[in-house]
């Protein structure tokens, strides 16, 4: 099976639609610039000849594409990282800066691709586009923050693959750039998306996050130790990819349990209740392999970013485009989150982490702690999550319905790792995806369909 690219462009703003203009870098933004880029795929179930999509389609994708870059300036442009201390990184836009849009196409059978038992990650990555190279000049380098690729299955449907750098924008901000490209790309348009989505449009001012001004310098000092370059998960991953869907009533079911147990625990959500049964089945999957294995001694820490937006004082609009992170960061004993009583100390401990962090009104206070914990946090964590309960992937609608399944191949790089959206197929449900090397996925699918049923 084969991908065949057929054409490489630079889509930009219209015309005239956007000003010369930079933004800078928050310290939360500069957290991320040594990070992966997010990858992104949609699928979606199309028949479509290869003339209609290269007449048709893909003319309306660039044209949604230039009108959606209009209000998201950021995507089209670069982030300066100067050379001097002394500078600071931006985003800038200069009129012509566009984003590389990849036409392909795939003799690879989307039904197998989009199917959710365990399944080779690597099928995944031609559908995917790069950000163009690092451009270096005397006194600073230029990152590009996204890249498009769109891929015609002939006769059976689209892929749409999306790299974003994760300094540009967290999975709320992405939320809103991709409703903004699917709803003009379906037929909108430029005024009446305005007049529809108004609340989506990007907010830019900086200025909404009340926070110390050192934090950026203390960041971007702590970044220009790190050597800049792309990264992207190498092949083979080595990694199989499934997929998991949790419905309302198991979810209740789920809650019910722990609640008996502890009922007096706070912050019992879907995402809490959720986590809580990964995060035991995950342990239980490894330990049931070598019960003696030094990877069950220790601590299992659970990596989970946090949205700032509402929780700040004074709140922070769900429309503020850039990052917006903080985490949480639960640990309880392998043995003991492997135990009978797994599922439910997993529970309390995360939503007391959870609670801690999210209810702290001076938590900017801590930030400049952050850095360090997170990348300790990622090194040293059993296991992490992307995305929330609150990330509808599935609503995206070019015109062509909802999309048949969602990837996030971001986790492939990180050791223990799993997605998680609101479900394609049922109301109140969710849907998690993880990544794991094929001898551990096997233990973790026996773990999960027990536990379930």
């Amino acid at each position: 099976m084969t991908t065949t690219v057929l054409e490489s462009c630079g889509v930009a703003p219209p015309p005239g639609a956007v000003a010369d203009q930079s933004l800078p870098l928050t310290f939360f933004d500069i957290t991320w610039l040594h990070f992966q880029p997010m990858l992104q795929l949609l699928f979606y179930e199309f028949p479509c000849s290869k003339p209609h999509f290269l007449e048709t389609i893909v003319p309306k994708l660039k044209q949604s594409l230039s009108l959606s870059l209009k209000h998201f300036f950021p995507l089209s442009g670069h982030v300066v990282y100067p050379s001097s201390p002394e500078e600071m990184p931006i985003f800038r836009y200069l009129s012509g800066d566009s984003v590389t849009v990849t036409v392909a196409e795939s003799s690879d059978d989307l039904d197998d691709l989009v199917g959710d038992l365990p399944q080779s990650a690597d099928k995944l990555y031609s559908f995917i586009p790069r950000l163009p190279p690092v451009v270096e000049e005397s006194d600073r380098k230029l990152l590009k923050v996204l890249a498009v690729q769109a891929t015609l299955f002939p006769g059976r449907g689209v892929c749409i693959g999306i790299t974003t750098h994760h300094c540009a924008n967290d999975a709320q901000s992405f939320q809103g750039f991709l409703t903004s490209w699917s709803a003009i790309s379906r037929g909108d348009g430029d005024e009446e998306f305005v007049s529809k989505h108004g609340e989506c449009l990007p907010v830019f001012d900086r200025s909404l996050i009340n926070y110390p001004l050192k934090l950026d310098s203390i960041y971007w000092k702590n970044a220009q130790r790190i050597p800049l370059q792309s990264r992207y998960p190498s092949l083979p991953t080595n990694r199989v990819r499934s997929t998991y869907t949790f419905t309302q009533s198991e979810i209740k079911k789920l809650k019910n349990s722990i609640q008996e147990r502890i009922p007096n625990s706070a912050h019992l959500s879907s995402f809490v209740a959720i986590a809580a049964y990964i995060w035991t089945t995950m342990a239980k999957s490894l330990r049931s392999e070598a019960d003696n294995n030094s990877e069950d001694d220790g601590d299992a820490f659970f990596f989970i970013p946090i949205d700032l937006r509402p929780r700040l004082d004074p709140a922070v609009p769900g429309s503020y485009f850039g990052n917006c992170l903080s985490f949480a960061l639960p640990r309880i004993g392998r043995r003991e989150l492997a135990g009978e009583e797994g599922l439910f100390l997993a529970a309390a401990a995360a939503a007391a982490a959870i609670t801690e962090r999210t209810g702290d009104k001076k938590i900017l206070e801590s930030a400049e702690k952050w850095s360090g914990e997170i990348n300790k946090a990622l090194q040293e964590s059993f296991l992490s999550v992307a995305g929330s309960t609150r990330l509808d992937l599935y609503g995206a609608d070019f015109g062509w319905g909802r999309a048949r399944k969602q990837e996030i191949l971001t986790i492939d790089e990180q050791k223990y790792a799993m997605t998680l959206c609101k479900s394609r197929d049922f109301v109140g449900g969710f849907e998690v995806c993880l990544s794991l090397p094929k001898d551990k996925m096997e233990a973790f699918h026996a773990y999960f369909a027990k536990g379930i049923n």
